[in-house]
């Protein structure tokens, strides 16, 4: 149990965090900083901000140009995020509910935007380049990347459960 009670609240706490986080962010750079006015943006060595809206689901995968499709990849989203609150109602560990937590509220996160603009906006770029090549990474947003640290958190406890369970 948390110190605050029941894994769940945690778990929505962090959904929901994770949710608002996510859409600010994406309000401000699409209308506060403007970024698909100013194309792309140079931050850091590896890092730029560039405008994106990806139509498919993650890394672009599996585009959807129509309306029935938007709402196909909608409902979708809202399924998964019941099933994983139905997953996140019945965890007692604290990492479970953390990691669920970060998984549905990237995935409310991205609802909106699909529901809102039809697509969801993405804007950071990661890139590993020299003076002859360059690798560009997929562009992603807050919400993707607490999907991929949610995932993250429940393959770690996986992996650390079966480990402890089958030490002598």
């Amino acid at each position: 149990m948390t110190p605050s009670g029941h894994p769940l609240r945690l778990g929505l706490v962090i959904a929901a965090a994770v949710m608002v986080l996510d859409q600010a962010l994406k309000l401000w750079v699409l209308f506060g900083f403007e970024l698909g006015r100013k194309g792309l943006v140079h931050v850091l060595p590896g890092l730029d901000l560039v405008l994106t809206w990806n139509r498919g689901i993650s890394y672009g995968l599996f585009p959807q140009e129509g309306e029935a499709g938007r709402w196909v990849l909608v409902g979708v989203k809202i399924v998964a995020a019941i099933l994983l609150t139905v997953w996140l109602s019945r965890t007692r560990d604290r990492l479970t509910a953390v990691a669920l937590g970060l998984i549905i509220g990237g995935a409310i996160g991205n609802a909106i935007d699909r529901i809102a603009h039809g697509a969801v906006a993405d804007f950071v770029l990661l890139y590993l380049a020299t003076a002859t090549w360059r690798f560009d990474w997929y562009v992603f947003n807050l919400a993707d990347a607490a999907i991929v640290a949610g995932v993250i958190g429940l393959l770690y406890e996986s992996l650390m459960q079966d480990r402890a369970a089958k030490a002598p």
